[in-house]
């Protein structure tokens, strides 16, 4: 569809475009900006790739606060702690940057959104799809072999890759907000007992592969997919989502593991995690999960300290619900 049609027609199937040698958006220094919102797991994916690739020079970001979201959607607010305006526009809201592309747009003004000064277009705001290419984008610019040759998508893992991802976003990436939002008691059942069952497979996962990271010594994008989901876990959804069969630091002591490790010591995971912005979000934009808009304090702490670098000490946890046991996948 060219931009001609899609301002006459609208779209709400949104921006799939790449940043590639030879391709309609080149990798260019001061020619993209990201737009996130840090309450965001899947915005956050996009932030872990541009801190552990370290593209923050050519990805410089505009952050929505977190709440209220309202209509019509995210708006930006410097005095928010740790929100900014829309450095590009000025804009007030998110709706503001896709409307500018598209008129007629006429899906979610989500985040995170990828815009091409340049052009005056979004790039993409798909954030699985960024995963994928973003972190190769700009490594014709980048000097530094050793962070060139960052790759969370290697060759020899891509089939692994592909088969864990399938499950891990469906059934956890994606459950906690099946089973959240649910507006009946059957469906919530439904879809909180194949959550518990997947982080019962990927805790087995961890623990059979030694660690530090899900498929053993090598950082790859079942990490970047995982650990958006997890840091929020008992944070917001054990109690917002009502996904309280178990948590992360008491049924799960490999996936919790795992956890402490990244937020702790690997750079770009806790920089890019921002609880009072993950906490706000959803327990004061949810007017229909939580009326009173009152955020608790805990737990705390918000990560544990204390990571066994001796991963043969680990034992496997898992939650026992027979239901969960009977759905193991």
């Amino acid at each position: 569809m060219t931009k001609k049609e899609i301002h006459k027609y609208g779209t709400d199937d949104g921006w799939h475009g790449v940043i590639q040698e030879g391709g309609e958006f080149p990798p260019e220094k001061d020619r993209y900006h990201l737009y996130i919102g840090l309450f965001c797991p899947f915005a956050h994916r996009a932030n872990l790739v541009r801190h552990l690739k370290h593209l923050q020079p050519f990805l410089p970001t505009s952050i929505v606060r977190p709440w209220p979201k309202g209509e019509p959607g995210w708006r930006f607010d410097e005095t928010y702690p740790n929100a900014t305006p829309d450095h590009l526009f000025n804009s007030r809201f998110m709706h503001q940057l896709y409307f500018r592309e598209d008129p007629a747009y006429k899906g979610k003004y989500s985040v995170p959104l990828l815009w091409d000064k340049k052009t005056s277009r979004i790039v993409n705001n798909e954030s699985l799809e960024m995963l994928r290419w973003l972190p190769h984008a700009f490594d014709s610019l980048i000097e530094d072999e050793e962070i060139r040759t960052i790759d969370f998508y290697p060759s020899e893992l891509k089939d692994k890759i592909d088969v864990i991802t399938h499950w891990l976003t469906s059934l956890i990436c994606s459950g906690v907000y099946k089973a959240g939002f649910n507006s009946i008691q059957e469906g919530y059942n439904e879809h909180v007992v194949p959550l518990f069952a997947a982080l019962n497979k990927l805790e087995q996962l961890l623990h059979g592969n030694g660690g530090p990271y899900i498929l053993g010594d090598r950082l790859t994008e079942l990490d970047l997919l995982a650990y958006p989901t997890v840091v929020r876990f008992d944070t917001v959804y054990v109690q917002h989502f009502k996904t309280n069969l178990g948590t992360i630091r008491h049924d799960y002591p490999v996936l919790n593991n795992w956890l402490k490790n990244l937020y702790h010591n690997v750079q770009g995971f806790k920089e890019s995690t921002d609880f009072q912005h993950i906490k706000e979000n959803y327990t004061k934009s949810h007017k229909d999960i939580n009326p009173l808009s009152i955020t608790p304090m805990g737990p705390y702490p918000d990560v544990e300290e204390g990571y066994e670098s001796d991963w043969s000490r680990l034992n496997s946890g898992q939650v026992r619900h027979p239901l969960v046991v009977e759905a193991a996948i």
